[in-house]
């Protein structure tokens, strides 16, 4: 594409060189680049990438972006700006003509529930006959096949690559999870989202690398509410009234407790033979009686998130009551039936939080006894593992302590560390070392009306050790052993 049709839409000033050049891709990191490119330096939270731009024009760059003042003698067309993350963001969505624009977007933001609200909605919209591009943690996915990403919010270029993909495949929505991190850093810069999501706040993220403080956090989220058109927001979150300052979007509310355009009454908690999820009356812009095949009150909240932008783009109730009383989210609470005597659940969690809010969820079931399988990951925070073992040793029947992601620590210091907190609490526990073993055990030795949660892998399909990850799909495995014990 000519560089000049690149900064269509971009304040920035020539520094030298001419605007009348073919460019081959834009690249922000110098592995990538190639003849003719157009590097962009970026500062970022470990490195000033501004650095690099002699490798760059070494490697074929014929175009360089900065925001700060440096001198480049080669010979090379120089763009300042103010901002190399907005240049990129814009710069990307230009190259790849503007594919957001051609879809109906949908955002995600809040500390929990991007995820699971994300596969709600595309499971209605495709029970609907459209075809459906999701971006989120599990990756990305157009209709069933699936494309790795690096973030929860990819970077400008590859997301805007990534719309572009979708576009060519027939994709007529896109409904992403953004990150705060992904606003903060401009990478969803330049799209004006049709739906942006509020689902809920609490402290996470924040560190050196990440949000200063709480407050930055907050409003980070709050960016998206400046750059959709319809904002659809939990009026039963903490904070919802801050999020929502200074928008410039038209907003539409939901909620279980307060007052809201859409609102879930009668909630009940069902775990049967033949279901395991929630049911609950909606009222207000919708009527109806809906049951969702994920367990859990927050999953009350996800569903009339889905319901609420699913009505709004006219789809009809029988298609949105017929995906979310079959809809599952990998590695989300996910259940996987192989017994009538006792149920399996999978779930992500894997911070104290998470961890906490899972188990409150599962109390709400009353089942006979619940088993808990989880570890502890390697070179993270001890201060977590302690944290986990004490609420799975409070709140759990059994707790089987087991690996997670063990990397470079050994698996019996991890466990050390995670016996501190179950030890604080009084807890009920097993040590089993090899996770297909502690999952076999807890099979095996499962009573009428159990149910057996398995915590940390989540939708992860390996275990990474000393560098390396192993395949390993909690799922799969369940099912072979299922085979195994019950032929």
């Amino acid at each position: 594409m000519k560089l000049s049709k690149i900064l269509e839409g971009l304040e920035y000033k020539l520094i030298k060189g001419n605007l009348d050049k073919e460019v081959s891709d834009i690249i922000y990191n110098t592995k990538y680049a190639v003849k003719d490119c157009l590097f962009v330096a970026i500062i970022g939270t470990t490195s000033d990438s501004h650095d690099f731009i002699k490798d760059a024009i070494e490697k074929g760059a014929n175009t360089i972006v900065i925001e700060k003042d440096i001198e480049i003698k080669e010979d090379v067309t120089v763009i300042r700006v103010e901002s190399s993350r907005l240049a990129l963001a814009k710069m990307s969505a230009a190259y790849f003509k503007n594919p957001a624009k051609q879809m109906v977007t949908i955002g995600i933001t809040g500390t929990k529930g991007k995820t699971s609200t994300t596969f709600m909605i595309k499971a209605i919209l495709e029970a609907a006959g459209k075809k459906v591009g999701l971006i989120g943690t599990t990756g990305a996915l157009i209709g069933d096949k699936k494309l790795p990403t690096k973030n929860t919010t990819p970077e400008s270029y590859e997301l805007q690559k990534l719309f572009s993909q979708m576009v060519k495949e027939g994709c007529q929505y896109v409904v992403m999870e953004v990150a705060s991190q992904g606003l903060k850093m401009q990478r969803v810069a330049g799209i004006e989202f049709d739906y942006g999501v509020f689902t809920n706040i609490s402290p996470d993220h924040i560190g050196p690398a990440e949000h200063e403080n709480f407050e930055e956090y907050l409003y980070c989220k709050s960016l998206l509410f400046k750059q959709c058109k319809v904002g659809i927001i939990n009026t039963d979150a903490a904070r919802w009234q801050d999020v929502i300052k200074d928008h410039t979007c038209k907003i539409e509310t939901y909620a279980i407790e307060n007052n809201a355009d859409l609102k879930a009454s009668n909630l009940q908690f069902i775990s049967d033979k033949d279901f395991f999820g929630v049911a609950f009356d909606l009222s207000g812009k919708l009527n109806a009686h809906i049951k969702a095949s994920v367990p859990g009150r927050f999953s009350v909240y996800n569903s009339l998130v889905a319901i609420a932008i699913c009505n709004d783009l006219n789809i009809d109730i029988a298609n949105i009551q017929k995906a979310l009383e079959t809809v599952t989210v990998r590695g989300r609470m996910e259940s996987v039936k192989v017994s009538d005597k006792y149920k399996i659940i999978i779930d992500y969690a894997h911070n104290e939080i998470s961890m906490e809010n899972l188990m409150q969820t599962i109390e709400e079931y009353k089942h006979k006894r619940v088993i808990c399988i989880f570890g502890g990951g390697g070179n993270r925070s001890k201060l977590r593992r302690y944290a986990m073992g004490e609420i799975g040793g409070k709140m759990a029947d059994l707790c089987i302590i087991t690996e997670d992601n063990p990397r470079f620590e050994e698996i019996a210091d991890i466990n050390e560390d995670i016996k501190v907190g179950l030890n604080k609490s009084n807890a009920n526990y097993i040590m089993i070392d090899d996770r297909r073993e502690a999952i076999k055990y807890a099979m095996q030795n499962a009573q009428e009306g159990d149910l057996i949660l398995l915590i940390g892998k989540g939708h992860e399909d390996y275990q990474e050790v000393k560098g390396v990850k192993y395949p390993f799909n909690e799922r799969e495995i369940i099912l072979e052993l299922a085979k195994e014990l019950y032929g």
